[in-house]
């Protein structure tokens, strides 16, 4: 995660490493310069109740990493083995080269890069299970 660049907004709040952070009155910008350091930008945030859907799952699963309430050693094999999964859903190129970042950023300890990619895939599977309805 070396590099990071947080960009936030009025009274934005992030979790870093378990702490709560609030932002100021003012827009600011954070440089992360830690590679270990586990960053959820709060606003983003899927809570529990709304991991209703394979890719909130998967995200929610990464979230808790991120926030230091899962370890990150135990939780991959089933992180891996669920974008696995949505791989198979997801077969059009755009969706997968998501899934491939995803998976790629995991295996190199980097959740916050995993999240993001995952992330993009909500839209499209509210579309898909919009259309099936």
């Amino acid at each position: 995660m070396s590099g990071l660049i947080l960009k936030l907004g009025p009274k934005e709040r992030i979790l870093i490493n378990g702490a709560v952070i609030e932002n100021g009155d003012r827009r600011s910008r954070l440089a992360i310069v830690s590679s270990d350091a586990n960053i959820l930008r709060l606003r983003d945030a899927i809570h529990p109740q709304d991991a209703t859907t394979p890719v909130r799952r998967v995200c929610y699963a990464v979230q808790l990493v991120l926030s230091g309430d899962s370890d990150k050693t135990d939780s991959r094999q089933w992180l891996l083995r669920s974008i696995e999964e949505l791989s198979q859903i997801f077969i059009d190129s755009d969706s997968r080269k998501h899934l491939d970042i995803a998976s790629h950023a995991l295996v190199q300890d980097d959740h916050y890069k995993c999240l993001k990619a995952l992330r993009a895939l909500l839209p499209r599977e509210e579309r898909l299970l919009a259309a099936n309805h």
